[in-house]
């Protein structure tokens, strides 16, 4: 499993860069990231090559952090791909909390981040099926 760093984000401008503008300054290399929102904060989720060290600078920057585990499920590049892993997943009667992709691959096969209610079944099931789950 991948280690996922979720910052707390009040929405206002520049928020988002002040985030990115902290991985920027200590070189942190961020992998992917999704932005989510309520009316006055937002959670950032990012997969970056550094979680521990981001969590420690983005927390000293005042920042509010979590630091949690998802998984990465890589794909086949075709049509109905997505839609064959989720039914895996349905089928084990699993609940996606939420899922982005990943940003940066060096053209390899894209890879889906997922947060699921049991994610040590999630892990099994996935690997059982056939379908590469990345470290």
């Amino acid at each position: 499993m991948l280690k996922q760093i979720s910052v707390f984000v009040e929405n206002e401008v520049g928020s988002l860069g002040r985030v990115t503008g902290v991985l920027r300054r200590e070189g942190i290399n961020l992998r992917a990231i999704a932005s989510y929102d309520t009316p006055e904060f937002g959670i950032l989720r990012m997969v970056v090559d550094a979680p521990e060290q981001c969590k420690e600078v983005l927390t000293r920057e005042g920042f509010v952090v979590k630091i949690s585990e998802v998984l990465a499920v890589e794909l086949v590049d075709r049509p109905g791909e997505l839609d064959r892993v989720l039914h895996v997943i349905a089928d084990a009667e699993l609940t996606v909390n939420y899922i982005y992709s990943f940003v940066i691959r060096n053209e390899k096969s894209p890879l889906m981040v997922m947060h699921l209610d049991d994610m040590e079944k999630a892990d099994r099931i996935l690997k059982e099926s056939g379908i590469a789950v990345i470290d």
